[in-house]
């Protein structure tokens, strides 16, 4: 007999014993959140389970460079946070976009916290100019940077797996004499709800059109690198 959804208002959950899956007389229970090529995955798909580990592993790494940073000097030092602590939150960070601010809000302070440690601030000092300085990217420009970078390997690539999700305008007999078919812009897919806009699809060609035609019409992979990140630089320092 199929089991019943518990509902809270418009949600809809089951509980653990329903959830519960019984293999050769023993029962599975689920659990909160699984591990997956270093990945955490929550029941919930909030990353909020990846989010505190990253941070852990971060705070870790960060406790052990301020021990001997006053002997290694700024350049060793801001090579040792990139390689340590800077590479663990880009590290499937494609995975956090469009999770709200306040969620990813510990990976801002965490690369706020490297900032100051490399250019030996204090706590209290604004960590903006050092950011600038360094030419680090914000948590949410790297997740687009990633996703850009993602969509130039399918376009450029055309072998790769990731260009059946990816559908260009120019593609589409009714919508090639568009403008937006000759900047190289993506489809939109359309999703009924709020959570399928962070699939790979729809967040990644949202992000694609985001950018310049000239940059997207580059097919030189380190070009589109470098001129990428100097546009997401630019936007995220915009104001300062």
């Amino acid at each position: 007999m199929p089991q019943k959804l518990k509902s809270s208002g418009s949600a809809q959950s089951l509980s653990d014993r329903d959830k519960a899956v019984v293999i050769a007389n023993e029962t599975l229970q689920p659990a909160d959140s699984v591990r997956n090529l270093g990945v955490y995955l929550d029941s919930e798909l909030n990353m909020r389970a990846h989010i505190t580990k990253t941070t852990q592993g971060c705070f870790f790494q960060l406790k052990r460079l301020r021990q001997i940073c006053c002997l290694l000097g700024r350049d060793i030092t801001a090579s040792l946070v990139a390689t340590f602590i800077l590479s663990l939150l880009d590290y499937c960070n494609a995975l956090l976009v469009a999770l709200p601010q306040s969620t990813t809000a510990p990976l801002q302070r965490i690369m706020n916290a490297a900032a100051r440690l490399v250019c030996n601030l204090r706590s209290r000092d604004h960590v903006t100019p050092a950011l600038i300085e360094l030419h680090w990217l914000t948590i949410t420009a790297r997740v687009q940077y990633k996703l850009c970078l993602l969509v130039h390997s399918a376009v450029v690539d055309t072998t790769d797996y990731l260009k059946s999700m990816l559908h260009p305008v120019s593609e589409r007999a009714s919508q090639r004499a568009l403008r937006s078919a000759t900047n190289n812009d993506m489809v939109v897919p359309r999703s009924r709800l709020k959570f399928g806009e962070r699939a790979f699809s729809i967040a990644a060609t949202r992000a694609w059109n985001s950018i310049p035609a000239d940059l997207r019409a580059t097919l030189n992979t380190a070009k589109f690198k470098k001129n990428l990140k100097t546009f997401l630089f630019r936007e995220s320092y915009s104001t300062f």
